[in-house]
């Protein structure tokens, strides 16, 4: 389970089209992706506030 933005415009990267922003930080260990912290409480499709 990750977090992320949809129902974005379709943009091009690269030869490709992306719907989804998923979220994540830049870290000095590298990329990490956001996680709910509480996935037992959460349902897909929750929206992010």
């Amino acid at each position: 389970m990750i977090l992320a933005v949809v129902n974005f415009p379709p943009r091009q990267i690269a030869d490709f089209f992306s719907e989804v922003l998923v979220l994540g930080t830049d870290s000095p260990g590298g990329i990490v992706l956001a996680v709910p912290d509480k996935p037992d409480k959460v349902n897909r499709g929750d929206k992010l506030c």
